[in-house]
């Protein structure tokens, strides 16, 4: 009994880390957006972002933990799950059970992982090496054009469109399944898996518009 308590919360820990990784990502694309429809709102959002007192001593923070938390916990419940496959693997039909993206969510977790390193190290540490180490003045108007320029490479706009792809592939099955995870259950249900399918396939597409964007604005015409 005290094994499956300790299963089914940490399976509600990680979809309540899930569900606030997926608002997140809601919020991030649409200030990413604005560098299509409106630049100087991107800069004017980015530097608020980037400035404000609460959002980098508290939410920032938390976001890191709760990215961390969350692939830290998928890692601790895949390995739980092979363990309780053993005995079961002359049964298991693959497919037939689960789909693809239920049975390779470790997978895709991996390649959205590399890409979070890759947009750290793109973003992140240039911004907290810009106002931490080279302590250089304050310059709202910037963001816009360094955002362009991270997205001359066609190599690098190719990796973010293949961890799009897969994000996509991720949320199909980790958003919707997140619901009956912490026990919501009721009929709205339907709708909710429904909102989260949508949800699953839109946000990634639009990441992978605005990047494509980002890199044909700027080549030559």
């Amino acid at each position: 009994m005290g094994m499956i308590s300790s299963s089914i919360a940490r399976k509600f820990a990680m979809a309540l880390s899930g569900l606030f990784l997926v608002f997140f990502l809601g919020q991030h694309f649409v200030i990413n957006l604005t560098a299509v429809l409106d630049p100087d709102t991107f800069n004017s959002w980015s530097h608020f972002m980037g400035n404000n007192g609460l959002v980098q001593a508290l939410l920032q923070p938390v976001l890191i933990f709760g990215v961390v938390f969350h692939f830290v916990m998928g890692f601790i419940l895949e390995l739980k799950n092979r363990g309780a496959r053993v005995k079961s693997y002359a049964k298991y039909k693959g497919s037939a059970n689960a789909s693809w993206a239920s049975r390779n969510m470790i997978i895709s977790g991996l390649v959205i992982l590399a890409f979070l390193c890759l947009h750290f190290y793109d973003f992140w540490f240039p911004e907290m090496i810009h106002k931490y180490v080279d302590a250089l003045p304050l310059d709202p108007t910037r963001y816009y054009a360094e955002t362009v320029h991270k997205f001359e490479s066609p190599v690098r706009v190719g990796l973010y469109v293949i961890a799009f792809v897969l994000l996509a592939i991720h949320l199909w099955h980790g958003f919707a399944s997140s619901f009956q995870s912490v026990g919501f259950n009721n009929k709205y249900s339907k709708a909710l898996t429904k909102f989260a399918k949508v949800y699953s396939i839109l946000i990634p597409l639009g990441f992978i518009f605005i990047a494509l964007y980002l890199h044909l604005n700027q080549l030559p015409h």
